[in-house]
């Protein structure tokens, strides 16, 4: 399959029109791969890098001209979208590292009966170790160690429940497709006005998702918590502009009645919401997306999850490298290579961004009333369900190193746009 197939099919699946489809990539699989960036990611440290284990770079490209037909053509179709899964490597200057993930938060580790993906991204996921092994556990070392003997179901189990990203080395049972659509309430017709996005995302998948709604013309207003914003605000400010140099920037107290009032009535007065966490995150706060939905005129609410928002789905955290595992990407690049290793840097992230973009695209222009479950396994089990692509002849392409964009301008700062925003909303400060 090629990226043009890619995004016909695509098109189709989702009825969406495929008449102006510029037919224009043939490429094969392998030589997307390898020019993207994730190929030279995947693999051990010392050793050659894998050629792809399914459509993955392909799904990207293919993706991206899927875009290119929608919105008023502000698209360009030759933007090479495959690169996407390579850039935030580029910025950061990540390599392969094997079974370590090339970010070095997530770690395959042995088990009784295979392997296991755990992630920890964050400070308080290692201090959730002990509890999750019921031992003391100093450093990783001593982690290894005590999984060894112990079964993967019931290590995944408890690291869920504790709130640890998991997954066992292998693709999960099938489930409901990528994506799930459900109607709240009647569409109104399309505006002819741009979409005006709210995005609650943080990190890649989201945050990519609502800048490409951006780049095919709609408004975005990135919402934060004071005390708790965007994490990659903290990471290379090249990657964070990246995703947020466009979006205005909105800052609410969410531990106060009021700030949470506030952010209620972004949601409602949004024509798109864009928003990456458990739902359990959001209801704790009282705002309920299907209330938000049904409430509105036309909303379209696409929330981004790791494995569903059906329970007990809903309360499992995953991430990009984690997800890719659970999706079944070492389990093939195992039985194609012979090494079970990451698949490139958390491909999940950039795939289910833009697959969302063009979820949220077509909902809008449809007239909305909808909310759109979008999850990172599911997005990759697809690119996994269409085939696979062979190398032209016998040779694996040449791997090149990971490129990235440079920032058209820098983000706004936490909170440059808050009063502008709220009032321009009549939302009261």
């Amino acid at each position: 399959m090629t990226p043009d197939q890619y995004a016909h099919d695509l098109l189709t699946e989702l009825q969406g029109d495929t008449s102006a489809l510029k037919l224009i990539d043939s490429r094969c699989e392998s030589d997307l791969w390898a020019e993207s960036g994730a190929q030279y990611l995947t693999g051990e440290t010392f050793g050659p890098t894998l050629p792809s284990p399914a459509l993955l770079a392909t799904a990207a490209r293919g993706t991206w001209l899927a875009l290119s037909t929608l919105g008023d053509r502000t698209l360009d179709p030759s933007f090479p979208a495959h690169q996407l899964l390579g850039e935030r490597a580029a910025i950061l200057g990540l390599q392969r590292q094997g079974a370590v993930s090339p970010g070095g938060a997530c770690h395959l580790l042995h088990c009784a009966d295979g392997q296991i993906a755990l992630n920890l991204p964050r400070e308080e996921d290692w201090r959730l170790l002990p509890a999750w092994l019921e031992c003391e556990v100093p450093n990783l070392e001593a982690a290894t160690h005590a999984v060894r003997h112990r079964p993967s179901a019931e290590l995944v189990a408890r690291a869920r429940w504790l709130g640890l990203a998991a997954a066992r080395h292998q693709s999960l049972p099938h489930t409901d497709g990528w994506h799930q659509s459900t109607r709240l309430s009647v569409p109104r017709p399309s505006p002819r006005r741009p979409p005006l996005v709210v995005d609650l995302s943080t990190i890649w998948a989201g945050p990519l998702c609502a800048a490409v709604l951006g780049e095919l013309g709609a408004r975005v207003i990135k919402v934060e918590s004071t005390s708790r914003p965007d994490g990659a605000r903290g990471g290379p400010p090249a990657f964070f502009d990246l995703l947020n140099g466009s979006k205005s920037s909105v800052a609410l107290d969410l531990d106060t009645p009021r700030g949470r009032n506030q952010l209620r009535q972004l949601c409602q007065r949004a024509d798109i919401v864009v928003e990456s966490a458990r739902p359990r995150g959001l209801e704790q706060m009282g705002i309920q997306a299907a209330n938000i939905v049904r409430g509105g005129s036309g909303i379209t609410w696409l929330s981004i999850t790791g494995y569903g928002r059906a329970q007990p789905m809903g309360h499992w955290i995953a991430y990009g490298d984690d997800a890719g595992v659970a999706a079944g990407l070492t389990t093939l690049l195992q039985h194609t290579s012979g090494q079970a290793v990451f698949c490139g840097d958390a491909v999940a992230d950039p795939l289910t961004g833009l697959h969302g973009a063009l979820l949220g695209w077509l909902a809008w222009h449809r007239g909305g009333g909808l909310l759109l479950d979008i999850t990172l396994v599911g997005v990759v089990r697809r690119c996994i369900s269409v085939g696979h692509s062979l190398p032209r002849g016998n040779t694996t392409p040449v791997a090149q190193a990971p490129v990235s964009r440079r920032p058209s301008r820098p983000a706004a700062a936490l909170g440059d746009h808050t009063a502008e925003v709220l009032s321009e909303l009549a939302i009261p400060l």
